[in-house]
């Protein structure tokens, strides 16, 4: 998994496509539809608002934003013409509008609309859960008949990629708190797909968009069934319920010699790793968080969790950003230095195994979402490990309303991440700002070096500056540990046919059937025979 040093991506597609041997009576697939498709997918979203952070890292297929990616997460146009450049000052980005071009409703897209959007963005009054990732933000107004102007409080060299925000239209932006908008359940976009029907906790279709601007869809119709179970989407996916669906890569594994499926495997930033808080007088101690970095065995974990599909992950930055990831910045496996390093620090082994210093145990509790099934694992193989050295580590499954308010003293096994630029993924983590800002940085790291660092990387607009900032947090961060991180995740996926359009990409955290995944050029997609 991940990407080579030159910046090339290993995408591990195994297109397993077995024989002419028919399927039991009770494993037939229904008649295809030439221009539909039923997927399958574990979560369903609160809210479709973008405002709300629906789709924040794009590829949404109701909403366009001024810019998208290409398959090699590449910044390309959308709604605008071109894709915004800052002024000489750094504080000035503006965009151009693209003709022609109409929401789902009719209504004609203009100037007005993106200004609505991020206005009510930036409104306190609104409460965006994603605002805080527009704090350079300063204001946005319209300068033309077809051009808006966004005004920065500082530099912000990624600010770019923050131009994916699904635009809404203006009319639609009353006022008041956005948790209360009607636009979370009847969402109205410019994207190529519009919103049929969304029957809660069971399905969500779309339907093509006849007048979008830019490629229209081939599959005219997109069915998304809610299946939060793996094992359930496993078995309905052999008898013949989805044309496609994600897995967790063992389970995904089980289809690779079953006729007419194809097992696809993505490579992604999607790192999990155990957050260790500074509050928590164990994981507080440096010797403990550099000794836990030093007992994981993660190519151990790689294969006995994930069915080898994974890659080691050492800080957040993936190996998707070659450019800035620093391949030394890594820990090796070394058990016996972990004890050695415990052992200097003061924690000596009990009768039990358990080491404990000053009357305290060497011992502190893990959460994991309990719904979430590679985590539990994951957090299984930690504590296996954790107790080899003599920490021992309590396993505790909570649902997320649980796990928000223990973040501060309790570890917990956490992902997140992206592949398209490395401020969008350390910042909110690792800054001492953030601290305890919901689930930015929950564990209060603060590290001056690494703070310094990150400032540099977002506010430089030189790439080398930028690189060398973002290689001087990854090896602050072996020096100075706030988490184990684990593993950057393969995402497998299993499709049941022939696909004309997939192209395979480096998935971010979030990815399924409405964003990234294998889905993300849905409008290219279309059925073969």
């Amino acid at each position: 998994m991940g990407l080579s040093l030159s910046g090339l991506p290993r995408f591990a597609l195994i297109a397993v496509m077995v024989g002419a041997a028919a399927l039991s009576a009770c494993s037939q697939p229904a008649e295809p539809v030439a221009d539909g498709l039923v997927l399958a997918d574990p979560y369903e979203d609160e809210s479709l608002n973008p405002l709300m952070g629906f789709a924040e890292d794009g590829m949404s297929k109701i909403f366009d934003g001024l810019v998208t990616h290409d398959a090699d997460r590449r910044l390309q146009p959308a709604l605008a013409t071109a894709v915004p450049e800052p002024s000489a000052d750094g504080l000035t980005w503006t965009a151009r509008l693209r003709p022609g071009v109409v929401f789902h409703d009719g209504s004609a897209l203009g100037p007005e609309d993106v200004v609505a959007t991020y206005r009510t963005l930036l409104d306190p009054a609104a409460a965006s859960p994603i605002s805080s990732s527009f704090k350079m933000l300063s204001g946005v107004r319209q300068t033309g008949p077809d051009t808006v102007e966004f005004r920065l409080r500082h530099p912000y060299a990624p600010f770019a990629h923050r131009l994916v925000l699904g635009v809404l239209p203006s009319e639609k932006l009353t006022g008041g708190p956005l948790e209360s908008s009607p636009l979370n359940t009847r969402p109205i976009g410019t994207g190529p797909y519009r919103l049929a029907e969304w029957r809660r906790g069971e399905r969500l279709v779309l339907a093509a968009h006849d007048r979008y601007w830019g490629t229209k869809p081939k599959l005219r119709r997109v069915t998304v069934a809610f299946v939060p179970d793996d094992n359930t989407r496993a078995q309905r996916m052999r008898r013949g319920d989805f044309d496609g669906t994600v897995l967790p890569p063992a389970l995904a594994g089980t289809f690779s010699r079953q006729n007419g499926m194809t097992v696809y495997g993505h490579d992604s930033a999607d790192y999990r790793g155990v957050m260790l808080p500074q509050k928590n007088p164990v994981t507080s101690d440096l010797a403990i968080r550099r000794a836990l970095n030093l007992a994981v065995d993660r190519q151990g974990m790689i294969r006995a969790l994930l069915a080898g599909r994974g890659q080691s992950a050492f800080t957040p930055v993936p190996p998707a950003l070659a450019e800035f990831a620093d391949p030394a910045a890594t820990f090796k496996h070394d058990p016996e230095q972990a004890r050695k390093i415990l052992e200097d620090a003061g924690w000596r082994a009990g009768p039990g195994g358990t080491r404990s210093k000053d009357g305290r145990q060497a011992r502190f509790t893990l959460m994991y979402p309990a719904e979430d099934s590679v985590r539990k694992a994951l957090a299984g193989g930690f504590a296996s490990d954790a107790g080899k050295v003599g920490v021992r580590v309590d396993l505790l499954g909570l649902g997320w309303d649980a796990i928000e308010p223990r973040m501060k003293k309790d570890a917990l096994l956490m992902g997140g991440g992206t592949s398209l630029d490395p401020d969008l993924v350390a910042y909110g983590l690792l800054h001492s700002s953030q601290a305890e800002d919901g689930f930015n940085n929950p564990g209060s790291y603060r590290d001056a070096t690494v703070d310094a660092a990150l400032d540099r990387g977002r506010n430089s607009p030189d790439r080398a500056v930028r690189t060398e900032a973002y290689r001087t947090v990854q090896r602050r961060l072996i020096e100075n540990p706030p988490w184990v991180f684990l593993v950057f995740l393969e995402h497998t996926y299993v499709m049941r046919g022939q696909w004309s359009g997939y192209r395979p990409v480096v998935d971010p955290h979030v990815h399924g059937t409405l964003t990234w995944g294998p889905w993300w050029n849905l409008p290219e997609w279309s059925r073969r025979g």
